[in-house]
């Protein structure tokens, strides 16, 4: 598996910030790895869903699960991708948190050749999201 890691700090409340990253069908708007997102299912805080990405628009199915204002776990269950992504957010005080994601993923067939490059690509796109979710909430 592929281990990815990156964080960053928002000088914003954890209610504002989980406000937009609970909104999980707009993740395309920050994700832009992200081309599509169809819901297949609801159930409480989970979601099952199908996405479609950028990597020669390949599809996903993915189980989301919201632990309010702490945490969002992405398992992604079938695709050229399979893994999970873990975003959690974390209180530092009244206005401040941090925002953590880590991947632990595996390419499967002609994307395994080119994990070093995957890799490289997945943390630069995390780090782009988190600046969009930052200026989102910081503005």
């Amino acid at each position: 598996m592929t281990l990815i890691s990156t964080s960053r700090r928002i000088k914003s409340s954890d209610e504002k910030i989980w406000s937009i990253i609970s909104n999980v069908d707009e993740d395309p708007d920050f994700w832009h790895g992200i081309k599509a997102v169809k819901n297949i299912k609801k159930e409480g805080n989970t979601i099952e869903r199908e996405t479609i990405i950028s990597f020669r628009h390949s599809k996903c199915i993915e189980l989301v699960t919201l632990t309010p204002q702490k945490q969002i776990a992405i398992i992604i269950r079938e695709g050229s991708i399979i893994g999970t992504k873990i975003i959690k957010l974390t209180k530092i005080n009244s206005d401040e948190c941090e925002i953590k994601v880590d991947w632990d993923i595996r390419m499967k067939g002609l994307m395994s050749l080119f994990t070093f490059f995957i890799k490289k690509h997945v943390l630069k796109g995390t780090d782009e999201a988190l600046e969009r979710i930052a200026k989102k909430v910081e503005h």
